[in-house]
């Protein structure tokens, strides 16, 4: 099947606006009518439903934490773009939409990408009349600094905690809502299904995590804000309760799983310290505008101390590969060249898994006030978690999962394949094409949440009579009963082996021949791996306790059998798509000196999968990428 974006047609410049005043509006006084389930409120959602609510659409809002404003949105450090031009250094919307297509490695749709851009500066707007403590210059002007991928100062921030700051002005908004009625949160709150009526997403059926009580919400529309899917590798800077579960129940009723291989590997995270390690820790990119990435020339050198490596000794290697980026070279750019050294025998720190960091050329440039001043918490936290003061020596830092660019498909309305479902965020695929470049995350999340599903949305609803679907329609029932089947199936295995010991061989799996390398070969292990142990994961789990009340170990479990499903799409995609672009880097194909090898011809479209059941190969359908604002060009950044 041939798909189409619904994408606007005509200057891209006056897209979103024409587009816009040709949608169908929603009488004010008949907003009251709908009802909207939002799946998430970190910052897509919890916008979104903050937005949808200010309106006066009836809201349902959704999440598994204990609280809206613990979403995983909360960990995002470094900042946030927008193309305000504070610095007159040369941005403008033109060029944020020129450098996200080119950090995308040309695989993400012109018009999406375009609104993206053009929107950027209303969400500036919005959050600082919320209150949100942006940094600021003497001047009393928003500062900005330098993200990979930019020759230009775009980025907004708040110290190292921009996405703490950018959530509580979502969750004050949200809050203010809930206090007027129009959103109502449920917090512990897990999604198991999408119920779907007649082709169309009707509501959702969702786990009491506290109770265990299995229970059906029927909505005019159903809103996905859930995430991604990196820990679908096991170790990853995402929280641990961050799954695909809720994306894949969409999957699994129709929805299509777009670009699932475009993964992120994050260039900047505390390396693994050992086998138990659950997770591992960010450090933002914006450490990068003044830390200078290094490794010895000499592999007998990497395990002198720091003071005994002279500078003529240091390879500065993002410096000498990318000299019109440098140490801002884009993420995916960046992780490989940090494999490269350590490959070569010149990683350093246990292991050898490790490049250097060094802040001591801006130390001595500005001062270490100045430093602290810009990443004092950032230091603060990687001497709680490495007990080593990093003003004093090098920051250690090595590639790790990061973020999903793939997810579920939509249009340019933010609408899945299946009618009156929405996904927003990290959650879809529509902005990011193969690599998304630093600060972008926290500017779609609130992209589609403040400005585009509001519009989208009602554009939908104009044509969808209120309540005409409700849960006491029969797909309702036929919901729990599947989610109750399933739980009591997981539950009832009483296997020999832990739900950890699992998801740690899945992502052991994945990291190894699906990781910041791909090659036939490994591709090809995974697919075969994969099946063998999601078959002894339903003959061996043992998931302790009951079904009746809190029980982590259940929750865990749903979520990694979603990762098996998921996991063998992914590497289908990966194994497909025969080109390195992006986070996607395939060994076979790059050039002499290790860059990635795109191939246009036959691979410039969004691959979109069905799944088609266990055991089955999922079905591919195609989007094909029109450029007619940007040419299609050799990514660079030397």
């Amino acid at each position: 099947m041939i798909l189409d974006g619904k994408c606007p047609t005509g200057p891209i410049e006056n897209s979103w606006d024409k587009y816009r005043f040709e949608m169908k509006l929603v009488n004010p006084s008949n907003k009251r009518k709908y009802k909207v389930l939002m799946v998430g409120t970190g910052l897509a959602g919890g916008a979104g439903a903050a937005t949808m609510g200010e309106l006066g659409y009836n809201v349902e809002a959704f999440c598994y934490q204990d609280s809206a404003r613990r979403a995983h949105s909360i960990a995002a450090q470094g900042g946030i773009n927008a193309a305000k031009n504070y610095h007159n250094d040369g941005d403008s919307v033109r060029r944020l939409f020129y450098d996200t297509i080119k950090g995308g490695d040309f695989r993400a749709r012109e018009a999406d990408v375009w609104r993206l851009s053009q929107v950027s500066n209303n969400i500036i707007d919005q959050c600082v009349a919320q209150g949100v403590p942006f940094a600021r210059e003497y001047s009393g002007l928003l500062a900005n600094r330098s993200f990979g991928g930019a020759q230009v100062s775009r980025t907004f921030y708040a110290r190292g905690q921009t996405g703490q700051q950018l959530l509580l002005g979502a969750y004050q908004a949200l809050s203010r809502q809930v206090k007027a009625g129009t959103v109502k949160l449920h917090p512990r709150t897990e999604m198991l299904d999408v119920v779907v009526v007649d082709g169309v997403a009707k509501g959702i059926t969702v786990r009491n995590l506290a109770t265990g009580e299995i229970e059906s919400h029927w909505g005019d529309a159903v809103v996905l804000a859930t995430g991604g899917y990196v820990n679908v590798f096991y170790l990853s800077t995402n929280a641990m309760g961050c799954s695909v579960t809720a994306a894949w129940k969409a999957c699994e009723k129709g929805a299509y799983m777009a670009n699932p291989c475009y993964t992120q590997i994050h260039p900047t995270c505390i390396p693994q310290h050992g086998d138990q390690q659950s997770k591992l820790t960010l450090m933002s990119e914006s450490l990068r505008n003044d830390g200078r990435c290094w490794v010895p020339k000499k592999a007998e050198d990497c395990e002198k101390p720091i003071s005994e490596i002279p500078e003529e000794n240091r390879d500065y290697y993002l410096e000498r590969k990318y000299p019109s980026f440098g140490n801002l070279a884009p993420r995916d750019i960046a992780s490989r060249a940090a494999k490269e050294q350590c490959d070569d025998g010149r990683g350093v720190g246990p292991g050898k898994r490790g490049v250097y960091l060094d802040y001591q050329t801006a130390i001595d440039r500005v001062g270490q006030p100045v430093i602290q001043e810009r990443y004092g918490n950032l230091f603060d936290m990687y001497e709680k978690i490495t007990d080593e003061n990093a003003y004093k020596q090098p920051m250690r830092i090595y590639p790790a999962p990061h973020y999903a660019m793939g997810g579920l498909w939509v249009d340019y309305n933010c609408m899945s394949n299946i009618p009156g479902m929405f996904v927003l965020g990290e959650a879809n695929f529509s902005v990011h094409g193969a690599n998304r470049l630093g600060a972008s995350a926290l500017m779609q999340g609130l992209s589609d949440g403040y400005f585009v599903i509001p519009y989208t949305i009602g554009n939908y609803l104009a044509g969808v009579k209120p309540g005409e679907v409700t849960d006491e329609h029969a797909e309702f029932k036929k919901s729990r009963e599947e989610v109750t089947a399933r739980i009591d199936k997981l539950v009832n295995i009483k296997g020999n082996r832990s739900v950890a010991s699992f998801h740690r061989a899945l992502g052991k799996i994945m990291w190894e021949n699906v990781g910041m390398a791909r090659s036939k070969d490994s591709l090809t292990e995974a697919l075969q791996e994969i099946p063998k142990l999601r078959d002894e994961f339903w003959q061996n789990v043992n998931v302790t306790g009951g079904k009746v009340g809190r029980n982590g170990q259940l929750e865990d479990a749903g979520r990694v059998a979603d990762f098996f499903e998921f996991a063998q799409v992914l590497a289908t995609d990966a194994l497909h798509r025969e080109e390195s672009c992006g986070g996607h880097f395939r060994v076979e194909h790059q050039t002499d000196d290790g860059e990635a090898t795109r191939n246009d011809e036959n691979f410039c479209y969004v691959a979109a999968w069905e799944y088609k059941g266990v055991g089955k190969a999922p079905e591919l359908h195609k989007e094909p990428l029109k450029f007619e604002n940007i040419k299609l060009a050799v990514r660079s950044y030397k």
